[in-house]
């Protein structure tokens, strides 16, 4: 007896070759590339002449990070 065995058939995953739309992937960038600003901002900024909070605590929060990413901040 002959069996016969029909593969599923499949749609391509995004990142399998399949092009991604734009509309898709602007909202995301926009969002993410906001946060980076924000937390670029606390990082580098904060406690300083534009500071937003009164206070040490933001700086003392973002203290390590300011020397990592080469802020002075003493």
């Amino acid at each position: 007896m002959a069996q016969s065995t029909v593969a599923p058939a499949v749609s391509p995953a995004i990142g399998a070759g399949a092009p991604l739309p734009l509309r898709a992937v602007l909202p995301w960038a926009l969002f993410v590339g906001t946060l980076m600003l924000v937390a670029l901002y606390f990082v580098g900024a904060e406690q300083g002449a534009t500071s937003v909070f009164a206070g040490k605590e933001v700086h003392e929060w973002v203290h390590d990070g300011r020397h990592l990413l080469g802020f002075p901040c003493h």
